[in-house]
């Protein structure tokens, strides 16, 4: 069996096997729901109802504005308490909806089930899974309606689904893998369907056993579906990592997946697009992983959007020592969050609550020059010089050693010996140059 893999890369503690044996369970949310009208790449929704008003279960609450956005929708029936700006995970406030859940889940005449998609054109398709809601799940949210409409020149011979899960910690995806498996299989058979000349990949890391066994069998007789071995290393999952493992191909600087025949979707976002399809749901929940040192009883759950993190935390035990960081996403790619009062979005993967042993952050010294972010770094740039720009300021240089090529994995900050904090400086350099872009007028970043 070969295993495939990407150059370059880390080996952080996996620490998955605290969820990872964990069944997925179904919470249904007690409190108020918020829901924030920018959960994803692009322009925000605008909300379509007011305070007062009488919501039902996969009623459309935030309604795109252009192209680049998907609607958001209500989880749960209720009132309307409030439209608000409110805190979500990323730390900022976003207009949100808060709906009182008054726990009838009384639904709306939604979207309808197609059991016939064969009968449906790919337009048909695209504009079924737009209205759903369906985004990216697997962090970047990038609208799937987008990706699945590549521009008429690029010739689509590769659909990927991202099985990796490379973070340490998350085995949410692990666990819809063997308990959704023909969900995930049935939305991919939908975009291959989508696209009659591409052939199916999914990519899973070696660490996930069952998972590839669970997969493979579920595949066994469709001839254009195979699963690939990946080597467990971060961040196999990475976009253009994934691509190179599977395909051979490099995506060229500044260029898309689609530019050399890939698209890539997350293994949730292949059950997001199933179940928008075939039984006319929108997109209104995320499996969350619950997890880190500092949780009394770590789970996986199924829950519905809005559901406040606080929520999670107290389903899963609460806590048996008192956090000292607590990461919406992985250890390697997260947010440390400073309020546990917040919702759960359509990129809340999971919940991580690490203890003063798991978070312990040494100072920042000085670089040393050894050469040890360089040769980790998956895109094969120079993090030391990158940084060395930063600290002065010259977001010019910053741009010309190719920073904004960065995928802000962590590979350079978790090798260094010097403990710099490498990523958070190309983070807030790449903040910088967008908004400067923008106040230029440069509308195309």
């Amino acid at each position: 069996m070969k295993i495939l893999t990407f150059k370059k890369g880390v080996h952080p503690p996996q620490n998955k096997y605290l969820t990872q044996n964990m069944a997925i369970e179904y919470l249904l949310p007690e409190g108020d729901l918020v829901f924030p009208m920018s959960q994803h790449v692009g322009t925000p929704c605008e909300p379509i109802v007011k305070k007062g008003d009488k919501v039902l279960l996969g009623q459309r609450i935030g309604e795109p504005k252009d192209a680049v956005s998907v609607p958001i929708h209500s989880s749960v029936s209720g009132i309307v308490k409030d439209v608000i700006p409110y805190l979500v995970p990323g730390g900022n406030k976003v207009l949100s909806v808060i709906i009182e859940n008054d726990k009838q889940y009384e639904k709306c005449e939604g979207l309808a089930p197609r059991k016939d998609y064969h009968n449906l054109s790919k337009q048909e398709l695209t504009s079924i899974i737009r209205d759903a809601g369906v985004v990216g799940m697997g962090g970047a949210t990038f609208p799937t309606h987008i990706k699945l409409t590549p521009p008429a020149d690029e010739k689509i011979d590769s659909i990927i689904v991202n099985g990796a899960e490379c973070e340490p910690y998350i085995t949410s995806d692990y666990r819809v893998m063997l308990e959704e498996t023909d969900r995930v299989v049935q939305g991919l058979k939908i975009v291959l369907y989508m696209f009659p000349n591409a052939k199916g990949y999914i990519g899973i890391e070696d660490n996930k056993k069952k998972a590839i066994e669970a997969m493979r069998n579920a595949v066994k007789n469709e001839p254009n579906i195979e699963v690939k071995v990946l080597k467990t290393k971060y961040p196999q999952g990475g976009e253009k990592q994934l691509i190179y493992a599977i395909t051979g191909r490099k995506v060229p600087e500044g260029a898309i997946p689609a530019k050399i025949g890939c698209i890539v979707q997350n293994v949730e976002t292949m059950v997001a697009i199933e179940r928008s399809v075939l039984r006319g749901r929108p997109l209104m929940r995320r499996i969350v992983t619950v997890t880190g040192g500092a949780i009394q009883n770590p789970k996986v759950f199924n829950v519905r959007l809005g559901t406040s993190f606080r929520e999670l935390i107290n389903a899963a035990g609460g806590f048996k020592e008192e956090p000292v960081k607590i990461i919406s996403g992985g250890p390697m790619m997260g947010i440390a969050i400073s309020s546990i009062d917040v919702p759960v979005v359509k990129s809340t993967s999971s919940i991580v609550c690490m203890t003063a042993k798991e978070a312990a952050l040494p100072e920042e010294n000085v670089c040393i020059r050894c050469g040890k972010c360089v040769n980790a770094c998956p895109m094969n740039l120079v993090p030391t010089e990158m940084n060395r720009a930063v600290v002065k300021g010259d977001y010019e240089r910053f741009e010309k050693l190719h920073g904004m090529d960065c995928i802000e994995c962590g590979c350079c900050s978790y090798v260094c010996p010097s403990k710099r904090y490498l990523v958070q400086s190309f983070r807030t350099a790449k903040k910088i140059i967008m908004d400067n872009r923008r106040n230029r007028g440069e509308h195309n970043v």
